[in-house]
């Protein structure tokens, strides 16, 4: 799967590793509007965040000490390690008393035992319903949202004015604009199923179904009823390399758009800026549907988590919900990294840009990528079983084989 990567951050000194989770009996006193911290707790709350993000929580903690006299101690970390790191050091009794993450690490951190149940109180309203069903597992909120990331429909509106009302009216639209490709989408030699799931979607196949807690379900994989997807992507395939293929990798497919040869580009808002650099006239669509449901990409929601060891848990939850759950703290994270904010008002607040306000649209019908630990055993057949189809593989039986193959790993695992 093909998301934007973070950059990566610099590295905490070794001595202050301990620092979130240490023993000193100071025990700040309580302001008017945070809850009584725990009686071991510390004087001081340690949050691991990726680089480009730790300006945009200044403030926030400085106006946490101002209130409670508990210091906030911004560390900027490697992201490509910062789970590992974290995992690792929580579970040994360490490690930070926050840390920011993506929701799909959910399954790992609770199946490790190392985050705590989060207690937003009537604040639960207030953030985008994707934002906090991606942040629920097993009917149980543990992370703070602060960014919803889906997928879109680029267009480049000097070749296409006008939205297209659904697949065949983009592949029409596209055509009629005299292009090489009326539309891209990553793919590559292994296919890429995250680009491609809502198409799948919008032939009622979602990869697992829910309980009723809401909760993914790995028992009921409805992966299985896509045949009906399979079958029109065999359709896509055979149209030739102007519609989809396994030629088209990220690179080709934002090279295709920003040099205008292509109308429509499925992508995420990290390849906006390259597309605007390059001139285009970017406008941001709902992603077309091919079938009878709606397109529903994947949401990536990214927030904080508090650590189960921390001695500060109660003044980790309150700094979470009531500082970094704000209008500002939101909008200024959304300024360091341009992805829209989850919680509602912020969200509303950017949402003035019509290229933001587009993405907001498309993700109306997002659904969380699955945290469950199962989702592995998804990624493992069902990239390669899609570039298959497209290549001139029987689809249905294709499509068996892979809800055979991965119900057979999920019983295994």
């Amino acid at each position: 799967m093909t998301r934007k990567s973070i950059a990566a951050g610099a590295l905490l000194a070794v001595g202050l590793l301990t620092t979130g989770c240490s023993t000193s009996s100071d025990t700040p006193t309580a302001s008017a509007t945070t809850a009584a911290p725990d009686t071991t707790a510390t004087s001081t709350l340690t949050v691991w965040v990726d680089a480009e993000r730790a300006d945009a929580l200044a403030q926030a903690a400085t106006d946490y000490e101002a209130q409670t006299g508990i210091s906030v101690d911004i560390v900027a970390r490697d992201n490509s390690t910062l789970k590992d790191d974290f995992i690792q050091q929580a579970s040994s009794g360490s490690g930070p008393d926050v840390v920011m993450g993506a929701h799909d690490w959910l399954g790992e951190l609770t199946t490790n035992g190392v985050v705590a149940p989060l207690e937003l109180g009537d604040k639960a309203t207030d953030f985008l319903p994707v934002a906090l069903d991606a942040s629920t597992y097993d009917g149980t909120v543990y992370e703070l949202p602060y960014a919803v990331e889906n997928l879109a429909m680029l267009r480049n509106a000097d070749l296409v004015p006008e939205p297209a009302a659904n697949f065949d009216d983009m592949i029409a639209k596209g055509t009629a604009a005299g292009v090489e490709f009326p539309f891209v989408v990553e793919q590559g030699e292994n296919g890429n199923p995250y680009h491609l799931y809502p198409f799948q979607t919008a032939f009622g196949a979602p990869v697992f179904g829910r309980d009723a807690a809401g909760s993914y379900d790995s028992t009921q994989l409805t992966l299985g009823d896509g045949t009906g997807f399979a079958e029109w992507l065999a359709t896509q395939g055979s149209a030739g390399a102007n519609t989809m293929s396994t030629e088209i990798t990220g690179d080709i497919a934002k090279e295709k758009f920003t040099t205008g040869q292509a109308a429509f580009w499925l992508t995420g808002p990290w390849n906006v800026k390259a597309a605007v650099d390059a001139g285009i006239s970017v406008a941001v669509d709902a992603i077309p549907s091919p079938g009878s449901e709606p397109a529903q990409p994947f949401a990536g929601v990214k927030g904080f988590f508090v650590n189960q060891y921390s001695q500060n848990k109660v003044a980790a939850n309150d700094f979470l919900v009531n500082y970094l759950g704000t209008v500002d703290v939101q909008v200024a994270l959304f300024n360091s990294g341009g992805v829209l904010p989850a919680l509602t008002a912020a969200a509303d607040a950017v949402s003035s840009d019509p290229i933001i306000a587009g993405f907001k649209a498309a993700g109306l019908d997002a659904v969380p990528m699955p945290a469950i630990p199962a989702m592995g055993r998804v990624w493992e057949f069902w990239g390669i079983a899609e570039a298959g189809i497209l290549n001139g593989a029987e689809p249905d039986a294709t499509w068996a084989q892979l809800t055979s193959d991965v119900r057979t790993a999920i019983d295994g695992s």
